[in-house]
């Protein structure tokens, strides 16, 4: 029986009996890398969330209750789960100011329905082409309409905000703002395993997009020739394995009153479920750097994946690949650690060494890395890594393409 199988299963018989008011639709809206939407869309598929639409950098469905918990274990990709509490217009009408529908806007919004009597509730926020430009003044307003709310739903004057926190988030375009509730608190790209990382590391999240889009699978035998703090292998290994991102922490909305606990408890116990550990997934990485390579160890060890990654202390110049291996790499480039020259003698040198019929997936923001690399990759995907904007560049032996 597949993950969305069971938990339905399981949540089917909790709305029938003591948790009815775990079915009650939400509207959702995840932010991830521009790039990953895509990705990102059919997580959410497989996860059984329904009305899902794509946008730049970000993807908004609907789900319920046990969605939070499923959302923030198992999205890989994905930057935060919020909820999406209101969406209305912040254009200044005749005889008011834009402040008044950003009030009234916020007032309106159900906030109640997650954030207690006791509980904190901290704004922040973005204004981008808008008549509200100020993001303090914006947030003093949405803290404003947010406490009247509240106090009028549980009829009293004192908030303490002593308790759990919820952060409300405003996002204003256009004039147009959306108000959201984070679930998740520290972002979904820090998974638990990694406290120490070397110079310029490649976030989880883009990562796990990027061997989504290499299409690694639980028998996969995964290359990495800069493995720096071993990123892309333990995303691999965990992907092959079918480990949840979200396993190894906790998350905001677990602290809150408004959503019952065994709901994160079913999410873990079936994702602990999925994983399957005896997979002939195997990884193997390279960096000339010797601390890279331990700590690639470390991190590894940690992920509670070491037996399925090898590391070694070796020179681009040396690399030989193994057959049936694919390699994804982000290497070092002038943006980041090298200078430019250097970084493009570098796309020289992989170009030599890559054979030419094994799958590869390179992420670089050289938009002459083809012709310094020597081939014109059979695929391109512009992707960002930070506010760098990047081409995926895919080669692919003549059988997959």
């Amino acid at each position: 029986m597949s993950f969305v199988t069971k938990m339905q299963s399981r949540m089917t018989h909790q709305n029938e009996t003591s948790n009815a008011s775990a079915s009650k639709r939400i509207r959702f809206c995840c932010p991830c890398h521009f790039g990953l939407e895509s990705v990102l869309k059919f997580e959410l598929t497989r996860l059984g969330a329904e009305e899902i639409m794509a946008a730049n950098g970000k993807v908004s469905f609907s789900g319920d209750l046990s969605m939070i918990a499923r959302a923030n274990i198992g999205l890989t990709v994905a930057e935060r789960v919020l909820i999406e509490l209101a969406s209305f217009s912040v254009k200044a009408q005749r005889g008011k100011t834009a402040f008044d529908p950003l009030f009234d806007g916020v007032f309106h919004a159900p906030l109640e329905q997650f954030i207690g009597k006791e509980d904190a509730f901290p704004v922040k926020g973005s204004s981008l082409n808008s008549q509200l430009h100020s993001i303090p003044t914006c947030q003093s307003i949405v803290k404003k309409a947010a406490v009247k709310r509240l106090q009028q739903a549980y009829h009293t004057q004192t908030l303490s905000e002593s308790g759990a926190v919820h952060q409300i988030q405003f996002q204003i375009m256009n004039d147009h703002c959306t108000l959201y509730l984070d679930t998740t608190g520290m972002s979904l790209h820090k998974r638990g395993w990694r406290q120490h990382a070397n110079a310029a590391p490649i976030r989880e999240t883009l990562a796990a997009g990027i061997l989504d889009l290499s299409r690694v699978r639980f028998d996969t035998q995964l290359c990495d020739p800069f493995c720096g703090s071993g990123t892309l292998l333990i995303e691999g290994a965990c992907r092959a394995m079918r480990i949840a991102p979200g396993l190894r922490r906790r998350f905001a909305a677990e602290r809150w009153g408004s959503i019952p606990h065994t709901l994160w408890e079913d999410a873990r116990e079936e994702a602990k479920s999925l994983i399957q550990r005896d997979v002939p997934f195997r990884a193997v990485g390279y960096d000339m750097d010797p601390e890279a390579v331990a700590l690639t160890l470390e991190n590894a060890r940690k992920a509670g994946v070491a037996d399925k990654i090898t590391v070694k202390q070796m020179d681009i110049r040396k690399f030989q690949s193994q057959q049936g291996q694919m390699i994804v790499c982000n290497p070092p480039y002038g943006e980041r650690m090298l200078d430019v020259q250097k970084a493009q003698e570098l796309y020289r040198i992989m170009g030599e060494v890559f054979p030419c019929d094994c799958s590869c997936s390179i992420i670089s923001p050289d938009q002459e890395f083809e012709s310094l690399f020597g081939r014109k990759a059979n695929k391109r995907r512009k992707l960002y890594n930070g506010m760098l904007q990047c081409q995926l560049y895919q080669y692919f032996p003549a059988r997959e393409r």
